[in-house]
């Protein structure tokens, strides 16, 4: 355990491809492990395990002394799964909990090895959300602990403690995981989630994986799949954006007390960030003041990126464009179906709307009108729909039997990936092509109606390997025809427009 930094090092001053390899070979299992489940895939799992190695390659030079890499690797593995199942776990985790209340009102002997092993099958999908809500040193002690199977004397000497503080911090870690599934319906003492944590939480990665992983973390991720680096990218976002919540936090637990909306307002959307990053997780909300409404210009600049953060009752988005902003209080689709004045304003801006919290109410609604309302107070600009004869593409199908067309898949909500859409291609595991027309029209900022009549999933793959002379318009007709076999069919017809005027 103690040499894991010393490994690391090693490999950054030295490119000592055999202490990475060590460094995989030690942890490949353990990575793996917390992958699998999550994402109840294998194969997903070991692109994960992947993508976790090559941000570790990366980052191998910016670690720590004081880093528990057990930990940081469990980090790793859960950002980068969150990224990639993010929708398909929520509904896992839903059927999850109704299995297991249909379980537990069937009764049973805790103590018996049936029971102990039906605990294990429940608390399994939980176990990684519950260790998030831990404290990092709590987090780690048990990753030491249950994980790795360290003794209470190593435990205490990897985070610079007394054995008997080992012990302490451990059983204080296990009581908030008893207290945590015991809200979802998981009734269980201590020392049997301890036992089945230890005997279950680390299984045997393939014995291939840990000599392909380390090929490709230590080439940095160069040869790695698109698939791969969406999971790397959405995992280092998140990384990025947890590393600042905490800051975030404890400056909205500041501001309550000073009391005043600048500073709110300041602590909540930083003036400056290292890179862009989208944000998912709305507990940054919880400390902030209710009644505040506010949007202002940003201070993030041209390097800022965008992100939003949302809940029941509150948003914060920031260094967004006022259009896109528009959209999202009118509940719109597209921003490519918006007809703006010629006055409206062309800057980014930073959002805040905290609503007091109350089930009674719709709360995403009440943020939208707010937003509306703050938008004509401050702008003086409304906006209606209203349908208008507009240059539409029309969506068809062609050849039906196109390559890209071939690669169906079941609707399987355990496997998939995020879309992954940029200037190289248009890529996802488990695509509903029904939604390809909304991915289109984002890439044309033209209306696509769809018309090819599509239901299916399939493994998307577009690469837009534009050639000289062309227009975006005319690559996308290009790659689609020969990819998919659909074509765009220009054409004018009357479709709905979000029309943004002036306020009478």
């Amino acid at each position: 355990m103690n040499d894991d930094l010393t490994l690391l090092r090693e490999y950054a001053t030295r490119d000592s491809e055999e202490a990475f390899a060590a460094l995989v070979t030690r942890h490949v299992n353990l990575v793996y492990s917390v992958a699998l489940r999550q994402v109840r895939n294998s194969h997903l799992a070991e692109e994960i395990t992947q993508a976790v190695f090559i941000i570790l390659a990366r980052k191998a030079d910016s670690l720590g002394d004081k880093t528990i890499l057990p930990g940081w690797l469990c980090r790793t593995a859960r950002y980068a799964s969150a990224n990639a199942l993010t929708i398909q776990r929520r509904r896992q985790r839903r059927e999850q909990e109704a299995h297991m209340q249909n379980i537990l009102t069937g009764g049973g002997d805790a103590s018996s090895p049936q029971m102990q092993d039906e605990t294990w099958r429940q608390i399994a999908p939980l176990l990684d959300g519950a260790m998030e809500q831990l404290g990092q040193k709590d987090h780690d002690a048990v990753v030491l602990r249950f994980f790795e199977n360290k003794t209470f004397a190593e435990v205490g000497a990897t985070l610079g403690a007394s054995e008997d503080a080992a012990k302490m911090r451990v059983n204080r870690a296990l009581e908030k995981l008893r207290k945590f599934f015991t809200k979802r319906g998981v009734s269980s003492t201590t020392a049997i989630i301890a036992e089945q944590i230890s005997a279950n939480s680390v299984q045997a990665a393939p014995v291939a994986l840990a000599k392909s992983v380390t090929a490709m973390a230590i080439a940095k991720g160069a040869a790695a799949s698109a698939s791969t680096l969406t999971l790397i990218n959405g995992a280092l976002k998140i990384m990025a954006w947890t590393q600042m919540k905490t800051a975030i936090v404890t400056g909205a637990v500041v501001l309550l007390a000073a009391g005043t909306t600048s500073v709110v307002v300041d602590k909540l959307l930083p003036v400056k960030v290292d890179e862009a990053w989208f944000v998912t997780d709305s507990r940054v909300l919880d400390k902030v003041p209710d009644n505040l409404t506010i949007i202002r210009p940003t201070h993030f600049g041209k390097r800022g990126g965008g992100g939003t953060i949302t809940e029941q009752s509150r948003i914060v988005s920031y260094n967004m464009p006022l259009d896109s902003i528009v959209v999202f209080a009118e509940n719109f689709s597209e921003r490519s179906r918006l007809v703006l004045p010629k006055d409206f304003p062309k800057g980014r801006f930073d959002v805040l709307i905290t609503l007091p919290r109350n089930r009674n109410y719709n709360g995403q609604d009440k943020i939208r009108q707010g937003v509306r309302d703050e938008i004509k107070r401050q702008f003086g600009f409304v906006a209606h729909r209203e349908t208008q004869d507009r240059d539409v593409f029309l969506l068809k199908l062609r050849n039906p039997g196109a390559a890209g067309l071939q690669k169906i898949v079941q609707d399987d909500p355990n496997y998939g990936s995020p879309i992954q859409s940029s200037i190289e291609g248009l890529n996802s595991k488990n695509f509903p092509l029904d939604w390809l027309a909304g991915e289109l029209e984002s890439r044309l900022q033209t209306p696509v109606v769809d018309q090819a009549g599509l239901t299916s999933h399939i493994d998307l793959d577009l690469r837009w390997n534009k050639l000289a002379g062309e227009t975006v318009e005319d690559t996308t007709k290009r790659v689609l025809l020969d990819q998919l076999g659909l074509e765009l069919v220009p054409t004018n017809m009357p479709i709905e427009m979000l029309v943004v005027e002036k306020a009478k």
